[in-house]
């Protein structure tokens, strides 16, 4: 399991650290909500472990925007604000723990195992995350960090198909089947123009889409 710790408090961060590694959780960790924000976008995590009180974004609208863009990974907020209204903000927000300091770190790996016990949402998303680019599957859109990249109907299909395979060269007979069916067809050039379409989107937001052309063959995810 793989876990996200964000606290601006380096000695409860390092405590809730080496507690987590000696349980055999692979921790990443930052005391920045920025940087939260962004690792939190970047990477796939099991867990993450959300302060409130955090510098350059709060906890509150980190886990706002990590919602909207489709992360689901499982969040137990830590904050020392314990009022009835601070939980529901919290959980309204998309939490799914809110846990209040102090607290004993018994308390905190038992709320971990109740949470892994509800099952693991990440692994029933169809959301596909490649490096810096997510396909979110609810809004059907490719994300390049927190930038939406709008696509038609056909180009989210074949960049949802090339997605689902990464190790594998398709070739356009395999990809017309999978976006329009077999009694449709898209030509070699039409799924060219779609997927030229989806790079030159992607380069208007900074981003290079990972999907080359292996010449004779077909298309496959690939490395830049």
């Amino acid at each position: 399991m793989k876990v996200l710790l964000i606290e601006d408090s380096e000695a409860l961060r390092r405590g809730i650290r080496v507690g987590l590694d000696h349980l055999g959780y692979t921790v990443d960790e930052t005391g920045d909500g920025s940087e939260g924000l962004s690792m939190a976008l970047t990477n796939h995590y099991d867990f993450i472990i959300l302060d409130l009180m955090l510098p350059n974004v709060d906890g509150i609208s980190l886990l706002k925007s990590i919602r909207k863009l489709g992360n689901q990974a499982k969040v137990i907020i830590l904050s020392a604000k314990s009022l009835t209204e601070d939980r529901a903000a919290g959980l309204l927000a998309g939490a799914d723990d809110y846990l209040t300091k102090p607290f004993s770190f018994d308390e905190l790996q038992a709320r971990l195992v109740t949470l892994g016990r509800r099952g693991d949402l990440t692994s029933h998303s169809k959301n596909i995350r490649l490096g810096e680019l997510l396909l979110d599957d609810n809004q059907k859109v490719l994300i390049y960090k927190q930038t939406i990249i709008e696509l038609t109907k056909n180009e989210y299909k074949i960049i949802e198909y090339l997605f689902n395979n990464p190790n594998q060269v398709l070739n356009p007979e395999q990809i017309s089947e999978a976006v329009v069916g077999s009694f449709n067809h898209l030509s070699k050039n039409t799924i060219e123009a779609h997927l030229s379409a989806v790079r030159k989107k992607a380069k208007l937001v900074g981003a290079s889409l990972p999907i080359k052309n292996k010449r004779g063959f077909g298309y496959f995810v690939g490395e830049d």
